[in-house]
C-alpha cells in the first residue's frame, strides 16, 4: 500500500526541470543566490551527516502491514554503526516557490521528499543531498508564476537548466574533495533529480575509470536512462551497465512505474533515438521475471499545508495511523518489466487486496509519483548487499 507520496511534477526528459517550496533558513553557513547564474555557489546541504537537523537520518523503526492494513509486526531497525559507503541523492521537482527557478532555501517540500525518498537508505550509507536551483512547479507550468515585472514589462525569465546542473556538479566536487576519502558511492535520483544525475554520471563518472571505481550503484528513477537495444549498456552511459544482480557493483537500476498500458504521449518509457531503448530493471527481480515488491513509506504526511502536500490525496491512497516512523507493505504489488506498446516500463499489479494507484496528473505520467516508494524495501536491501560486496572487494 503506497501512500500519496508527493505531487512530484517534472518537466519532460528534454527539459529536465524541477524544485523547492516555502522558505526556511538553511542549516549551512552559505550564501543563497537567487539569480539564474550558471556559476555554482557554495554548496547548501539538505542532508549532511553530522548536521542537525538532517531529514535523511530519522529513526527507522518500521511497522509491517498487509495490503489491507492488518498489522504484521514491528521491525526495530538500527542503522549500521559505521557505514562503509555513501549515498548521493538529488531530489525531484517539488518546489512551489513562485519564481521559475528556485533559490537554495531549504523548504518543507525538500525536507519531506528527502525523508520519503532517501532517508531509508541511511540504514546502510551516509546520505549526502545538495540543494540546487531547479526549475520550480511554476517554472514548468504546473502552477502560476508570480510576475516579477509590471504588467507592461517582459514576462518573468524562464529557469536556466545550466544553473541547476552547476549546483549539483559543485556539490559533487565538494563531496569528493571533503567527504569521500575513497568511499564507495550510491547515486539516488528521481525525475528532475535523475536528469541531473544522468548528466553528472555521464560527464564525471562514466568515462573516468578512477572515479568509476567508486561507483557502488546508481538508482535513477523516472529519468529515461537509455541503453542500446538488446544490451545493458550504451545510450546514456557507455561503461555503466544495468544491474542484473544485487551483488553486482558499478551498475545502474532504472525504471518508470505504470499499472496500465502506456499512452503513446507518455513522458516515460520511450525514446526517439534510433537503436536505443529505455532501460527497465525490476528492483525485485533484477535478472528478469516477476516478483513481489516491498513498498516502504514514512508514516508522516508529506509537507502539510503546501501545494504538493495537498496534492498527495490525488493518488487515492491512505496511510494507517501507526506509532512507528515507517510503514512497510510486503507482497502488496507485483512488478515486471514490460515492452508492450513500444514502451519499456515497470508494470505493477495490485495483489492481496491492495488498492489501485491513480495515475497523476494524467495517464501519460503513470505512477511516476510512487516510483521511489513502490520498491524501496527491495532497493535498500540491494544497497545493503552491495555495500558488503564493495567492502569485501576494496577493504574500505
Amino acid at each position: 500500500m503506497v501512500t500519496a507520496v508527493t505531487m512530484t511534477v517534472v518537466a519532460s526528459a528534454a527539459s529536465g526541470a524541477g524544485a523547492s517550496g516555502a522558505s526556511t533558513t538553511s542549516t549551512s553557513t552559505t550564501a543563497t543566490p537567487t539569480s539564474a547564474s550558471t556559476t555554482a555557489s557554495k554548496t547548501v546541504w539538505l542532508c549532511l551527516p553530522g548536521h542537525i537537523p538532517d531529514p535523511c537520518t530519522p529513526p527507522l523503526t518500521t511497522t509491517r502491514e498487509s495490503a489491507t492494513n492488518d498489522a504484521l509486526g514491528v521491525e526495530h531497525i538500527t542503522p549500521v554503526k559505521d557505514p562503509k559507503i555513501d549515498c548521493f541523492y538529488v531530489y525531484p521537482t517539488v518546489s512551489d516557490q513562485k519564481t521559475a527557478q528556485a533559490n537554495l532555501d531549504i523548504d518543507p517540500e525538500e525536507r519531506s521528499i528527502a525523508l520519503y525518498q532517501a532517508a531509508y537508505y541511511s540504514r546502510y550509507c551516509r546520505v549526502f543531498a545538495p540543494m540546487y536551483r531547479q526549475a520550480t512547479l511554476a517554472g514548468i507550468g504546473a502552477v502560476p508564476a508570480s510576475p516579477t515585472t509590471s504588467s507592461s514589462g517582459p514576462p518573468p525569465a524562464p529557469a536556466n537548466p545550466a544553473a541547476a546542473y552547476a549546483d549539483v556538479l559543485g556539490a559533487w566536487r565538494t563531496y569528493l574533495k571533503t567527504y569521500n576519502h575513497g568511499r564507495g558511492v550510491v547515486f539516488i535520483g528521481h525525475s528532475q533529480g535523475s536528469f541531473e544525475l544522468e548528466q553528472l554520471l555521464s560527464r564525471q563518472v562514466d568515462n573516468h575509470p578512477s572515479v568509476r571505481k567508486l561507483l557502488v550503484s546508481a538508482i535513477i528513477l523516472g529519468g529515461n536512462v537509455t541503453v542500446k537495444k538488446g544490451s545493458d549498456v550504451g545510450g546514456t552511459f557507455e561503461h555503466i551497465p544495468a544491474c542484473r544482480s544485487a551483488r553486482q557493483l558499478g551498475c545502474v537500476v532504472a525504471f518508470s512505474t505504470f499499472d496500465a498500458p502506456v499512452p503513446t504521449d507518455s513522458l516515460f518509457g520511450r525514446t526517439p533515438r534510433s537503436g536505443l531503448q529505455v532501460l527497465c530493471t525490476d528492483p525485485a527481480a533484477l535478472a528478469g521475471g516477476a516478483a513481489p515488491l516491498d513498498a516502504v513509506i514514512p508514516s508522516a504526511p508529506f509537507a502539510p499545508g503546501t501545494i504538493i502536500g495537498q496534492a498527495t490525496g490525488l493518488l487515492g491512497l491512505t496511510v494507517p495511523h501507526v506509532a512507528t516512523p515507517w510503514v512497510e507493505y510486503p507482497d502488496s504489488y507485483r512488478g515486471r518489466c514490460s515492452s508492450a506498446g513500444g514502451a519499456d516500463v515497470l508494470q505493477i499489479q495490485a495483489e492481496n487486496g491492495a488498492p489501485t494507484i491513480h495515475a497523476v496528473p494524467t495517464p501519460g505520467w503513470g505512477l511516476h509519483l510512487v516510483d521511489a516508494q513502490i520498491g524501496l524495501g527491495n532497493l535498500v536491501g540491494m544497497v545493503g548487499i552491495q555495500a558488503a560486496g564493495y567492502f569485501r572487494k576494496t577493504g574500505r
